[in-house]
């Protein structure tokens, strides 16, 4: 018996779609019966029910691409869940790391689908990719490609000049200049981590790894190791 009392449809199935627990990222939807659910909660590996062979299958097993369940959410007709995952190499059997790599488009009057992929579906992901391609790019037509030539003095200075005008505008400015110093210093940091080929996921890692750990023991820890 699943915890909660999910309910499931006539057929024993109630949709799932895998999450990345970190980014936020849509992996893929798929079945899970009752015995699924209960397997993923059990194991903490993402389980379903394929409707095509009519069996239960884990995620991974025969691919190698697993999925880390980190937590199950239910929503609020209990008849859905999520599947909070850490996934292991491309989620879709086409090579994609998504199942979700394709626009709805209106072609004609009806939905129709545009076939281009699209790699980067969550805002930060976008944003990444386009620092990435900058690294390709013209100096002179290029603030990004410049702060990369200009090397790590430079994009270090540019974070201490955006740091401070953020700590200024905390300190007295209105909440809407607040949001706007506090993007210009998330973007100079993710240009940073660029320049060093830094994934922002692994930045998300560690947060995550410092999860219900006191600050004052992280800073303890880090200041042990140094």
């Amino acid at each position: 018996m699943v915890p909660g009392g999910v309910e499931f449809d006539e057929h024993g199935l109630l949709p799932v779609v895998a999450q990345d627990h970190l980014t936020g990222e849509v992996r893929m939807v798929a079945f899970a019966t009752s015995k699924a659910v209960e397997l993923t909660l059990q194991t903490g590996r993402a389980t379903f029910w394929s409707r095509s062979r009519g069996e239960l299958w884990e995620k991974g097993r025969t691919s190698g691409n697993w999925m880390a369940v980190k937590g199950v959410l239910v929503d609020c007709d209990e008849d859905a869940l999520i599947y909070l995952v850490e996934p292991t190499g491309p989620t879709c059997h086409t090579g994609s790391p998504s199942c979700f790599f394709r626009r709805a488009t209106l072609a004609g009057g009806s939905v129709s689908t545009v076939d281009a992929p699209v790699l980067a579906p969550t805002l930060l992901a976008r944003l990444e990719s386009v620092l990435k391609s900058r690294k390709a790019s013209d100096a002179k037509a290029s603030y990004v490609k410049s702060l990369y030539e200009a090397g790590a003095s430079k994009i270090g200075e540019k974070l201490v000049e955006e740091a401070g005008e953020l700590a200024r505008a905390i300190a007295g400015e209105d909440d809407s200049r607040v949001a706007a110093e506090a993007a210009d210093v998330v973007f100079h940091v993710m240009v940073a981590l660029q320049s060093r080929d830094i994934a922002f996921v692994d930045v998300l890692r560690e947060l995550d790894r410092r999860t219900g750990t006191s600050g004052h023991d992280e800073k303890r820890a880090r200041s042990g190791a140094g």
